[in-house]
């Protein structure tokens, strides 16, 4: 099936699923040592490695597994995966590699859209610690089957979303009318989030917000209108906290200066997956963002990932039944262009 065929039936998609293929996992064993990545085997349960403090896996397979995965996929009622790559995606990893793990993985995505069209899309990785490479990777990734949209980190290493050097990959985004998709990697203060999972339950979503400043603040959502951003575990603290970036925009000529409008009215921007762990926080992206800037989301299959993506919404007291919808069907396939 091309990119430009329909899928016959919809049904309920998850936007947010985490992948890691053999061939792109084989690859991280046999060069990523050489850049720092400790790989181990754990018994039966998978390969487990670590870059810098970020300890990954042990993959079983769910994770890697196509079959384990359309098993699972059957059972939670998700009729498709936009399949993406997690931690510690590739800027680790130098130049010459980063840009072989990215076009590794990219080209198992079309794999596996090959196999299962109508289930499996994908959403590519990009070197963007070398932004001359991501642009090349764009152009090419975006002709490989089944990709519908690109996955980057919150932060680049330690340079933000915002720094000039990554316009030329946004501009060649935008003009593929593909979306971005946001997740954290390495994030905030680690050292005072190590204990207690922290990393995870706090580091991730601030992440999420300190990025969705950055894109306001330094003038990508203006200077690229028609790119399409989305933001992982319901935004993260962002939608709660733009009240407090708008009041700071109002009050502070040094901001009001970097952006056309007040960081709330760009809420709207963003697209939001339903990963915030609470009723209210679902209720709230609708209530103040719009249905039609949600998309269903699992984490999957990280330990606090939703094993019942689908019944989050469709349980969901308070949402109408053509929010229902919207939210685990209809923005996504509109998004996906499925």
């Amino acid at each position: 099936m091309s990119k430009a065929q329909a899928f016959h039936s919809h049904g309920p998609v998850d936007v947010h699923a985490h992948w890691y293929p053999k061939r792109f996992l084989d690859l991280l064993a046999e060069k990523g040592p050489a850049h720092g990545l400790e790989w181990r085997e754990i018994d039966d349960k998978g390969p487990q490695f670590k870059v810098g403090y970020l300890t990954t896996g042990p993959l079983g397979p769910r994770f890697v597994d196509l079959d384990a995965r359309l098993a699972a996929m059957d059972e939670q009622g998700v009729k498709v995966h936009a399949l993406s790559l997690s931690q510690p995606m590739v800027y680790w990893a130098g130049r010459e590699l980063g840009e072989r793990l990215a076009a590794t993985f990219n080209e198992e995505l079309a794999r596996a859209h090959e196999r299962a069209p109508r289930r499996l899309v994908g959403l590519a990785a990009l070197p963007m610690h070398e932004p001359d490479l991501a642009v090349k990777e764009v152009e090419r990734a975006a002709k490989l089957p089944g990709v519908r949209g690109f996955y980057m980190s919150t932060r680049v290493n330690d340079r933000e979303l915002s720094e000039p050097a990554f316009f030329p990959v946004y501009e060649r985004i935008e003009a593929l009318g593909l979306p971005i998709f946001l997740h954290p990697v390495f994030v905030i203060a680690n050292e005072r989030l190590q204990k207690h999972y922290l990393t995870n339950l706090l580091g991730n979503p601030f992440e999420s917000a300190i990025a969705a400043a950055h894109l306001i603040f330094g003038g990508v959502l203006d200077r690229y209108p028609q790119l399409t951003v989305v933001l992982p575990h319901a935004g993260g603290a962002f939608p709660w906290l733009v009240g407090r970036l708008s009041r700071g925009w109002e009050k502070r000529a040094d901001l009001k200066s970097t952006s056309r409008q007040s960081p709330v009215e760009y809420l709207r921007r963003f697209y939001y997956d339903t990963v915030g762990y609470s009723d209210d926080v679902l209720d709230y992206l609708v209530r103040v963002i719009g249905a039609d800037r949600v998309l269903m989301g699992s984490d999957y299959c990280f330990p606090i990932a939703y094993e019942r993506p689908v019944e989050i919404v469709t349980a969901h007291s308070k949402l109408d039944e053509a929010a229902k919808h919207a939210i685990t069907e209809v923005n996504a396939a509109r998004l996906l262009g499925l």
